[in-house]
């Protein structure tokens, strides 16, 4: 389980920069860059939305599933970084997040 830091301010899972989702998934299958990748665990957090959570508190440690094969802290799919940090403040859409902790093997 990784320390996760959110930026993703208006993500609705998000909570003082910590994640409420439980687990997340971490896109980009072709993956080169850190812009290559997405947090695709994203929902955007629209007007008067109420706070969704699938935990009653954010989590600081996560399990993080990764599509990004070509980033060294993957191994068959799950992320062993210690720590990741997902960026994409004002993002509509998972597109626009990425994983700043990627780096290519």
């Amino acid at each position: 389980m990784a320390q996760l830091d959110c930026g993703v301010q208006n993500c609705v899972y998000n909570k003082d920069k910590a994640c409420c989702k439980g687990d997340i998934m971490v896109g980009g299958k072709h993956a080169s860059t850190k812009d290559d990748t997405c947090c695709e665990s994203f929902a955007e957090k629209r007007g008067t939305d109420s706070y969704v959570s699938a935990l009653e508190h954010p989590c600081r440690t996560i399990g993080i599933d990764c599509e990004a094969c070509e980033c060294k802290y993957n191994t068959d799919y799950k992320c062993f970084a210690e720590h990741v940090d997902i960026q994409g403040n004002g993002a509509c859409k998972c597109e626009q997040t990425c994983c700043a902790t990627f780096i290519k093997k």
